[in-house]
């Protein structure tokens, strides 16, 4: 097992990450107290509209969204270097956003914080060559956030957080139980060979994780991921009969997407290609129905091609 890495406050990278107040910006999270040192604030502003508390002395503008993203900013500035961010604090930062709405700011330390509202705090080793910079604030690696998510939360979970993180990152996803051997003993890591089984890096989203991951537990036969057709690539495909099968999501909605799909739907067609789109409600609320549904059109397409129903599987 390896040895802990503290990451004091005022050493180092951690030092670098925190801001000075000559430095500071008012339109991201803030320490109230050096702003109001500062001169660039007082005490009744704080309190006033124009900003929000977050976390004890951590204020933003009053008209921020308050993301995930934003939270976790705030709670880096809060536990002052003491760790990094992780778990989906940190797919965040990294660009691999798979947390559930409402999720809380997350961070991994090497000695005991207390967590709070809005802020989880999880006490780990932390060894340096797990930490990075992202944006100014540590975060724990893109692997091993992937190590640390996919030891908890629902089997789907774990495997959609490996997903995101394995395909920005371009990471195998095996390289998760190269960090399960490095810390023996991790609370969860005992499902971690199943979840790397079940993952794929070239899932392209959460949701087609989970559109993937709907055909995989109805007993249905593996798709292709990005499958070429010409131009375009279908997020999974059964090529023997011509079947894709895409998750149809709100960014459709758009004008100019719903050109570009028209545009596709017509060169699919004309292509032999028959196309099942799911919403996001079904996916997550139904995907016995998902699977029910494509196993229908792939039975049917086997018998007509004369293939037993297995051998439409990827190779």
């Amino acid at each position: 097992m390896c040895a802990s890495a503290n990451v004091p406050a005022g050493s180092g990278t951690a030092a670098a990450a925190l801001p000075s107040m000559q430095a500071m910006n008012l339109t991201q999270p803030f320490r109230g107290s050096e702003a109001v040192a500062a001169g660039l604030l007082t005490h009744a502003m704080l309190r006033g509209p124009r900003f929000r508390r977050l976390f004890p002395d951590i204020y933003a503008p009053a008209d921020a969204e308050v993301d995930l993203e934003l939270l976790s900013r705030a709670a880096y500035l809060l536990v002052a270097g003491r760790g990094a961010l992780g778990g989906y604090s940190a797919a965040e930062l990294l660009a691999a956003s798979c947390g559930p709405l409402g999720a809380p700011a997350e961070v991994v330390a090497p000695h005991r914080m207390r967590s709070r509202p809005g802020l989880l705090v999880r006490q780990d080793e932390l060894p340096p060559d797990e930490i990075e910079e992202v944006g100014g604030v540590l975060v724990t690696t893109p692997q091993r956030t992937a190590y640390d998510l996919g030891r908890r939360g629902t089997l789907l979970e774990a495997v959609i957080a490996v997903d995101a993180l394995s395909n920005v990152h371009g990471f195998d996803p095996a390289e998760v139980l190269l960090l399960a051997r490095r810390h023996l003993g991790g609370r969860g890591s005992r499902r971690l060979p199943r979840v790397v089984e079940l993952s794929d890096r070239r899932s392209g989203s959460p949701m087609e994780t989970r559109l993937r991951l709907a055909l995989e537990f109805g007993g249905l036969p593996e798709p292709e991921l990005q499958h070429p057709v010409g131009p375009y690539q279908l997020d999974l495909a059964y090529p023997a009969v011509r079947i894709a099968v895409e998750y149809n999501g709100g960014d459709h909605l758009d004008p100019d997407r719903a050109l570009h799909d028209l545009q596709r739907e017509a060169y699919l067609t004309a292509a032999g290609w028959v196309v099942i789109r799911f919403g996001a409600y079904i996916v997550i609320r139904r995907p016995d129905w998902v699977a029910d549904r494509v196993r229908t059109r792939l039975v049917a397409a086997a018998a007509s091609a004369g293939l037993p129903l297995e051998a439409l599987g990827a190779a």
